[in-house]
């Protein structure tokens, strides 16, 4: 459980004051660990959360942050486990995912909803979120093939009756190009919802997979090569290279199993509302902030 030979920068966020109930409590835990959280600077607020962070003088593995997390959570508080020696002018890219991160939905689900098909599309999407079904594309062309016939007007009923941004989605896109950090949106989705986006918050970069339509029709098909969770990944350090940085310089932010990848290795990673098995590997899990929350780690 404990790694001396490194120690890590512990990070909680809050949309109320944090109690002083709550640090008492996660320091207390912490020394179960052989962990002692010293404070670095006090409460914080930018006006929407509350952050307070501490220094750990070791290196906690995944199932003493959980159980750290535990324990915030009951206040409503989130926490983040950050590489001590990062500093916020590093990072130069932000990296997400769409479905479920910076939108409200899962895009395919509700385009099958016009075939009367998204119970049985939305249980693929699940399972191949939870990490069940491992073969992201074959995954996706099932689901796919299940929308031939569909209207192509559907994307756009979908787009605007049910796609919302996420709280805090607006804010962290125009925090972060205030800052000069570069903007890329890499999804297991579509072209048609990315590039919707990509206009409405002035994203730098977008990729994701194109749906075949043919006379006014989806085909069930997917043309070209799918952006599964490897492809996120090199998306990403092609970004990277272009802008003659590393992975490292990076934030990721995802929410299901064909995000690890991506967030691997990041000089942050940022699991929001996310499946059990990405939260665990996560950098940051954000459950009570919005994603807005994510600039208190990188201003």
């Amino acid at each position: 459980m404990i790694n001396t030979m490194s120690h890590q920068t512990i990070v909680a966020l809050s949309r109320d004051p944090i109690p002083e109930k709550m640090v008492f409590d996660l320091k207390d835990h912490a020394l179960r660990f052989g962990a002692s959280l010293h404070t670095v600077g006090g409460q914080l607020s930018n006006g929407s959360y509350f952050s307070e962070r501490w220094d750990c003088n070791i290196h906690l593995d995944t199932s003493a942050r959980e159980e750290l997390r535990s324990i915030t959570a009951r206040f409503n508080v989130d926490l983040c486990f950050l590489k001590a020696d990062l500093k916020p002018q590093d990072i130069k890219v932000l990296a997400m995912d769409m479905d479920s991160t910076l939108i409200n939905i899962e895009c395919i689900d509700e385009i099958a909803d016009f075939t009367g098909k998204k119970s049985a599309v939305a249980q693929i999407t699940e399972a191949t979120m939870r990490g069940e079904i491992k073969d992201f594309k074959e995954s996706l062309r099932k689901r796919v093939a299940l929308l031939e016939g569909v209207q192509a007007d559907a994307l756009e009923a979908v787009y605007r009756e049910r796609l919302r941004p996420n709280p805090g989605a607006a804010e962290l896109l125009a925090g972060a190009h205030a800052l000069g950090i570069y903007t890329l949106l890499v999804s297991g989705g579509f072209t048609f919802f990315t590039e919707k986006l990509r206009e409405k918050f002035g994203l730098k970069q977008t990729q994701a997979n194109t749906l075949e339509i043919i006379d006014g029709k989806l085909t069930g098909k997917v043309l070209g090569d799918i952006v599964d969770g490897a492809a996120k990944a090199a998306h990403l350090e092609a970004a990277c290279l272009k802008l003659g940085c590393s992975k490292a310089n990076a934030i990721t932010m995802g929410d299901g199993a064909n995000d690890l990848i991506m967030m691997n290795g990041s000089g942050i990673s940022v699991a929001y509302q996310a499946k059990p098995v990405v939260k665990e590997k996560a950098d940051a899990a954000f459950d009570h902030v919005g994603l807005d929350a994510a600039l208190l780690l990188i201003s």
